[in-house]
């Protein structure tokens, strides 16, 4: 048997599949695992004596993840939402659709590189996906303008959410923006028209529509993607009607207080369920998204396929229906 054969088995994911920044709360983990891959490659050399010492230290990176990543505050959850290394939407249509076919333009002003939609096939079916998009590095998060769409944007996602309903297609829609872009020019080409004509048009799509939120919900730039049959989050995904920063400006005068904003929002997962907000919670690898991404492709697959396959059983007219009803539950008033 060779050397490298008897390496102790590890579940840990690449921590830099992407360069990033380590989260303060993540570094302990981090330092156990750099240590724990420079005993690896000792042991490669063929020092195997450093076995015992790497097995032990693996268990106790297991307990620290664990603790770690299973009290996390919202505060916590926003910055892992916000992860440079987090998977965006490209990444997620790279492993679960191949075949993947972009649509571009709204057919009025411009291709809005902020949305990526188009045809994706789907383990023998087809469906349409509409998601935001970040950038990895500055001259791809100029290119798409940080995620945040334009009205371009909101018009070519309705243009081909159109055409799925017009094929009877269903709808899936990744959601990852701070919010629509808030620029002079977005407001002089009817930025508050296209994300409310958004609203109307999914409220009424006459096929089923799938949302999940894969990072940062944010504002009506997250909502005009998400009216749907079911909304999922990621489990460390967030969806609020502002940012902590913006919140902390507004309410206590200081954005250095965003922290504290973060835990009223009830912008979590599990507050958002236990709202009826959102319909379901998707659970990530151990850690987080960014540290396992082709297995965090694969249950978001697998969750896309079973939630449409529950979807399709649904008659159209009950669709529209329970969509309807859904968001019309969603807060309270008093006449």
């Amino acid at each position: 048997m060779a050397v490298s054969d008897k390496i102790p088995n590890t579940n840990r994911s690449d921590p830099n599949l992407f360069p990033g920044p380590v989260l303060e709360f993540e570094k302990p983990v981090i330092e156990l695992e750099i240590k724990i891959g420079e005993l690896q490659a000792i042991f490669r050399q063929g020092n195997v004596g450093v076995a015992d010492e790497i097995k032990r230290l693996e268990k106790k990176a297991e307990r620290l993840r664990r603790e770690v990543y299973s009290n996390l505050s919202p505060w916590q959850r926003v910055q892992l939402a916000r992860h440079p290394n987090r998977p965006y939407t490209l990444d997620y249509i790279k492993r679960i659709s191949p075949g993947f076919i972009e649509l571009h333009g709204d057919r009025t002003f411009a291709d809005d590189k902020a949305i990526v939609a188009g045809l994706a096939p789907l383990d023998g079916r087809s469906v349409v996906l509409v998601g935001h998009q970040k950038g990895r590095d500055t001259k791809e998060r100029l290119y798409r303008n940080f995620g945040q769409p334009h009205p371009e944007g909101y018009r070519k996602t309705r243009r081909v959410m159109e055409l799925a309903a017009k094929f009877g297609k269903p709808v899936v829609t990744l959601v990852d923006t701070p919010g629509a872009y808030p620029g002079i020019g977005a407001e002089e080409r009817g930025q508050a028209e296209a994300i409310a004509k958004n609203l109307f048009t999914m409220s009424r799509l006459q096929v089923p529509i799938l949302v999940v939120i894969i990072g940062e919900g944010g504002s009506g730039g997250a909502l005009a993607l998400g009216v749907g049959n079911r909304v999922l989050m990621l489990e460390n995904a967030i969806y609020s009607v502002i940012s902590p920063e913006g919140c902390a400006s507004i309410l206590y005068r200081d954005a250095g207080k965003a922290e504290k904003a973060a835990e009223n929002l009830k912008l979590t997962p599990l507050d958002l369920l236990k709202m009826g907000i959102i319909d379901g919670i998707i659970p990530e690898p151990l850690g987080g998204a960014h540290r396992d991404v082709d297995g965090m492709a694969e249950i978001l697959k697998k969750r896309i396929l079973d939630e449409l396959d529950d979807l399709g059983k649904i008659p159209v007219e009950e669709l529209i229906e329970r969509r309807l009803e859904k968001f019309g539950r969603i807060g309270f008033w008093e006449e």
